[in-house]
């Protein structure tokens, strides 16, 4: 199988431009209504390959205005405003756990859907964490939270998160501007749930971050896996994908789960209760289901697919690549992000405020 280049991930961003070109008579600004004879699609940066965009509109007629966010809460802010009616939305865990609870997710009907039978049941098992019933989100992938190192810059072994409070790496380090995977790194090296709702514990790990802080070059999100590629940093707290695809551009990275766990993230599909056109989001799902389509997309993004229909097409070097497939004995100590409820998220907003003001 040929790897996905990170020079076509570059021009992917023009083929998103193109999109929203094409779509002009299906959306406006931000601030203007979207014309309601579209799909509206909101999901992370860089998170499709765009020509599966298209050959959804070319296949069915219908026509999609897609956007993208940068975090889970940058996502839930925008939706709340009402600014837009999204018919369908790609995002993570917690967030959906979220929304489910809040009662702003509609049930997906998948009885009707031809490719959902392509979701491996152990997939659908992790995503009973956060959807019991598996009634309100599809996984569209998955992955692991982990270090990413430059082996001519980092000569030791990347096995514990402690090595993310080394002095010697001073202005080295890249962690990740987004709260529940900044505090995860301390929380699962003092060896807590990084779904722990002790307040003690998480203002131990506040402090641990703080202490951190003039460590650190950069909060970081996308733009992590281009700054270790190009050698700006030692280290980063990464998502694995963008790890896979780092270490394809550049042989000196590479990429480490440490040994007292991380997180194992879902990110799925889901329909706000805001869609207008919700059997139009349940026909794009399953499109994205579909092998062809799915196997475009994994050789963009490279991140874990859930789909089985892909992963039996897979080469054994790809299989057997642990920042994609990682052993089951790493995805035995990782754990999947749960929604903690309002007080505890009010906790967190205002610990990760104070955090960034240090």
């Amino acid at each position: 199988m040929k790897k996905q280049s990170f020079l076509r991930k570059i021009l992917s961003v023009f083929g998103i431009a193109i999109i929203a070109a094409a779509c002009a008579g299906c959306g406006q600004n931000q601030e203007e209504a979207v014309d309601e004879n579209c799909l509206v699609v909101f999901n992370y940066g860089d998170y499709v390959d765009t020509d599966t965009i298209r050959m959804f509109e070319e296949e069915t007629g219908i026509q999609v205005k897609y956007e993208e966010y940068v975090t889970p809460e940058d996502m839930y802010t925008k939706y709340k405003s009402g600014a837009i009616d999204y018919d369908l939305i790609c995002t993570s865990d917690y967030m959906i756990e979220k929304m489910i609870q809040g009662g702003e997710a509609l049930e997906i009907d998948t009885s009707q859907m031809e490719y959902y039978d392509n979701i491996g049941d152990e997939y659908l098992d992790f995503c009973k964490a956060f959807d019991p019933q598996n009634s309100y989100a599809v996984p569209y992938f998955w992955g692991t939270v982990g270090i990413l190192y430059n082996q001519e810059m980092v000569k030791e072994d990347v096995t514990s998160w402690s090595i993310l409070w080394d002095e010697k790496y001073k202005d080295q380090i890249i962690m990740e501007n987004s709260m529940r995977d900044a505090f995860l790194v301390p929380l699962k090296w003092k060896g807590y749930s990084l779904n722990t709702k002790d307040k003690t514990q998480l203002r131990e790990a506040q402090s641990l971050l703080m202490e951190q802080k003039p460590l650190v070059e950069a909060y970081l999100v996308d733009e992590s896996r281009d700054a270790m590629i190009s050698g700006d940093a030692a280290m980063a707290v990464i998502y694995s994908g963008d790890a896979t695809v780092a270490i394809e551009t550049n042989e000196d990275l590479a990429y480490a789960v440490p040994e007292e766990g991380s997180n194992i993230w879902f990110d799925c599909w889901m329909i706000p209760k805001s869609a207008k056109h919700k059997k139009e989001a349940e026909m794009f799902i399953d499109f994205m289901n579909r092998p062809d389509v799915a196997s475009m997309n994994f050789d963009y993004i490279y991140y874990g697919t859930p789909n089985t229909a892909v992963i039996e097409s897979l080469d054994e070097e790809t299989l057997e690549d642990p920042t994609i497939f990682p052993e089951e004995e790493t995805m035995n100590k990782c754990e999947v992000y749960q929604y903690l409820g309002e007080e505890l998220e009010t906790y967190y907003n205002q610990m990760w405020k104070e955090l960034k003001s240090y």
